[in-house]
């Protein structure tokens, strides 16, 4: 059996048509000016970037220590530290007018009103494709995972920013420390979310045996890396499941601790439009350039396994999963 045609890797969240699902999470990525240091690095290879979180006013973020490496991920306590949405919109966007990558802001803040601010003011930029409202930090002593563990909240706080700016793609980044993830989705849907991105963080602990204490200065953190993909895989099969039986079209984005292709189709079988890659970017900064390049390879071997032949279209994965129940 030959090669496959043709690979399309092109995949549209919403209203954002990507060159490929590989999107870089934030977090992992600052505001891209670092990586582009990098010989070799081209952000072009990722269907879309989400910078790091933004708030109204500079945060400092948490005192050190605030990351340790754990047993198949890492542990980070940041804190979203951040430089504040008028340096990003002034200093670092600007950054990004030439490059052909839909860029992503991710949004944080203490209270509704600072979303809502935060989301204006980096709106206002013609280089911003989407805004990600971050609902699910566990790192911040206000905000963030208080607010994206009760529906109400959620909904309020979406519904509130798509009302000020009505025209750009909105999506919601949930957290996974809960019970039920369901009807957080429903709430972010019920207010105007364009898409859905999950899973952030879970809240872990690292302890330092001689002195006794927890290694990270706020004493919990969160856990990144491929321990926690199997968390991530059912959250997002859940939603998927949970928009299907609702008839909600709305597309996921997919993350946590995806370090190679099959992670990738994995998670867009659960039912992933879009992808995320973060800690794999702190093992090999070229993760996203290296998992493009496996993605053709593999779908072109399950392809001939398959007797497929013509073009293959990477979106024919989503949501494929069959239950066994």
């Amino acid at each position: 059996m030959g090669k496959i045609a043709h690979v399309n890797l092109e995949v549209t969240v919403g209203t954002l048509e990507l060159s490929n699902p590989l999107v870089i999470v934030s977090g992992v990525f600052g505001y891209g000016d670092e990586f582009a240091a990098l010989h070799g690095f081209n952000p072009e290879d990722a269907g879309a970037v989400i910078l790091k979180g933004v708030s109204r006013q500079p945060w400092p973020g948490n005192p050190p220590p605030r990351i340790v490496e754990t047993t198949a991920g890492m542990l980070n306590s940041i804190g979203l530290q951040n430089i504040g949405v008028e340096r990003l919109v002034n200093e670092k966007l600007p950054l990004w007018e030439n490059i052909n990558t839909k860029v992503i802001v991710n949004v944080v803040g203490h209270s509704t009103l600072e979303y809502v601010e935060v989301s204006q003011i980096a709106s206002s930029s013609p280089r911003v494709d989407g805004l990600e409202l971050n609902l699910s930090c566990p790192n911040i002593a206000q905000g963030g995972l208080a607010f994206g563990t009760d529906p109400e909240q959620v909904k309020a706080i979406t519904a509130r920013v798509r009302d000020k700016v009505p025209d750009l793609p909105i999506w919601v980044k949930l957290t996974p420390n809960v019970e039920q993830i369901g009807p957080l989705a429903l709430a972010a849907a019920q207010g105007g979310a364009s898409a859905i991105s999950l899973i952030n963080t879970l809240r872990g602990m690292a302890i330092d045996c001689k002195t006794r204490r927890p290694i990270l200065s706020r004493n919990i953190g969160g856990l990144s890396g491929p321990a926690i993909k199997p968390v991530a895989l059912l959250k997002v099969a859940e939603v998927a499941r949970t928009f299907k039986q609702n008839h909600i079209p709305i597309p996921i984005i997919g993350l946590g601790g995806v370090m190679n292709a099959r992670d990738v189709l994995e998670f867009m079988i659960a039912g992933a439009t879009a992808v995320g890659i973060g800690t794999a970017l702190f093992y090999d900064p070229y993760s996203v350039q290296r998992l493009r390049s496996e993605l053709t390879q593999l779908i072109d071997r399950l392809g001939q396994d398959s007797g497929i032949a013509d073009d293959f279209q990477i979106a024919s994965y989503i949501g494929t999963l069959q239950w066994n129940i």
